[in-house]
């Protein structure tokens, strides 16, 4: 009884094991490589697969999904003889497991020796500025000899990248001060670029203000001509006016006086007196030392009254103007039609017209250099309108004069 329990249970036992042993589960993204006695029989997939107890065994299981080794810093001697460390990774997935297992004992030892010697060969043949600026050229030169060369083991490489290149110190420091000279050579250039625009700035400004005062000097040059030709053309005619009133009172005058003299009738004893009277003035002056009087003055104005007078009733001679006598010349308080305008203070239109364009001129707004970058000219601003020579209404027009040059004044009508 106890012999048949033991070799039951070791039935048991063996129906256990083969049963283990005949069933293989393969999880997702993985593969197992199956062998039969020794021999390669297939590639189990994933899920739940069949094997013969006993004869079929797993060799290796192999990951499907795509992998990232990091290998060590390797030291690569340049074009230019210097020693840079770089770090490489690489991202590469089997493709082929069965190849993966019997082609290459190790494959991720065989691709980073792989990497290893391509990355040196490549640059090998670079300088070190061109290292440190073509990192895709060298991705992708490494990227394309290893998927060549690791096609056989059923890896495919997806892509290879440079984490790091590290040049020696000494170097670093170099390209350091290198940086910073470069960097100091731009700020200067950019400092003296901007100096220089300032400087035309300031230029063109100070051109641009010149010629605006240039302008305003002689806006007003021509206007101070303009106003001292006017002025000197009205102190003229002023005092043209002035001396025809002068000349018309003293007409006025001497008429009065010899109207009063014809109406008096004066005796000889009268002219005498008035004679005597004159003579103080007569002697007056410092040329004038010594004053005689003619003996026969009083036969001289006998003679006048006898010759231009009639006796009266007393004897006396006296000055008598004949009835038919008129005046042939007009009156000295008639004026002349002629020189009725001299008179005129009314403002002369043309002249108001010019005082307001002087003014507009001074009171125009002066664009700033930021505002506009072209030079005005003497045709941008505006002109001064002409004023005419003669700012009377009824006078004959003036020749043109020069700055503070009067015009000589008309001649009063006879």
């Amino acid at each position: 009884m106890t012999t048949t329990l033991i070799v039951i249970a070791v039935l048991v036992l063996f129906v256990l094991i083969v049963m283990v042993k005949s069933v293989l589960v393969i999880p997702q993204a993985t593969a197992a490589v199956i062998e039969r006695l020794g021999r390669y029989r297939t590639t189990a997939a994933p899920g739940l697969n069949i094997l013969v107890p006993f004869f079929d065994r797993v060799r290796a299981r192999i990951d499907l999904r795509e992998q990232v080794v990091s290998f060590p810093p390797q030291p690569v001697i340049t074009k230019d003889n210097l020693t840079v460390s770089i770090d490489t990774v690489v991202y590469f997935q089997v493709t082929d497991p069965r190849s993966a297992v019997y082609e290459i004992s190790n494959y991720i030892v065989g691709v980073e020796q792989l990497a290893t010697t391509t990355l040196r060969n490549v640059v090998g043949g670079m300088s070190l500025e061109e290292t440190l600026t073509s990192r895709d050229q060298i991705n992708n030169q490494l990227r394309g000899v290893l998927d060549e060369a690791t096609g056989r083991w059923g890896i495919r490489v997806a892509r290879v990248e440079l984490k790091a290149i590290d040049p020696p110190p000494s170097i670093q420091d170099s390209m350091e001060k290198q940086m910073r000279a470069d960097r100091e050579k731009r700020a200067m250039i950019l400092t003296a670029e901007g100096q220089r625009e300032s400087a035309i700035k300031t230029a063109e400004g100070q051109k641009q203000g010149q010629i605006l005062s240039a302008e305003g000097a002689k806006q007003a040059a021509i206007l101070t001509a303009e106003a001292e030709r006017q002025s000197a053309i009205l102190r003229a005619q002023g005092e043209r006016a002035a001396r025809y009133l002068q000349a018309q009172g003293q007409a006025k005058a001497i008429e009065k006086v010899f109207a009063a003299i014809k109406a008096g009738k004066p005796t000889p004893e009268v002219l005498a007196y008035q004679y005597l009277q004159t003579l103080p003035q007569m002697a007056q002056g410092d040329a004038n030392k010594v004053w005689l009087v003619p003996s026969d003055y009083g036969k001289a104005l006998e003679g006048f009254a006898k010759m231009l007078g009639a006796p009266g009733e007393d004897g006396v001679f006296r000055y008598e103007p004949p009835a038919y006598e008129k005046p042939t010349t007009s009156a000295p308080e008639e004026d002349d039609p002629a020189v009725a305008d001299w008179f005129d203070t009314a403002p002369d239109p043309a002249v108001a017209e010019a005082v307001r364009a002087a003014e507009a001129v001074a009171r125009k707004e002066v664009p700033g250099p930021l505002e506009s970058t072209s030079t005005p000219s003497a045709a941008s601003l505006p002109a001064v309108p002409p004023v005419p020579g003669s700012l009377g209404r009824g006078a004959t027009p003036a020749r043109e004069v020069g700055a503070g040059e009067a015009e000589p004044p008309s001649p009063p009508h006879e």
